[in-house]
């Protein structure tokens, strides 16, 4: 497996993580009578439970562009050194994210995204190159 797909697959795992931070967060905001209902009427979270459902839907988002940068660079054979580092970059910078955004490190919060950002449009553009 290459190091892209390693690194694919972990980022996979720590959505799993994320997902349970939210839901946990999320019920205890909530209630389990609300978490186990239809939710017919939504409901908005705030604080730490809002800032984690945030960060998921991000992090979904990231995942998607990032996949499709790992599946050019598999595909194509065209794993390097570079696109190798930029997996792992992109990786740490998801890891980071999650506190960042869950205890409002602003502006670092958005630098970190935007290097995790970064990370995978380099992934693409060297596969091109």
């Amino acid at each position: 497996m290459t190091p892209e797909l390693t690194i694919l697959a972990l980022a996979a795992l720590f959505q799993v993580v994320q997902f349970t931070i939210y839901s946990a967060l999320a019920q205890m905001q909530v209630g389990s009578k609300y978490a186990a209902s239809p939710r017919d009427k939504p409901r908005e979270l705030t604080g730490e439970a809002g800032r984690a459902q945030r960060a998921l839907n991000n992090h979904f988002e990231g995942l998607i562009l990032f996949t499709a940068a790992v599946v050019v660079v598999t595909m194509s054979d065209q794993s390097t050194a570079t696109t190798a580092t930029c997996a792992y970059i992109y990786l740490g910078a998801r890891l980071l994210y999650l506190p960042s955004y869950l205890f409002g490190w602003t502006p670092w919060r958005s630098l970190i995204w935007f290097v995790g950002f970064i990370a995978t449009v380099v992934m693409l553009i060297s596969a091109l190159i």
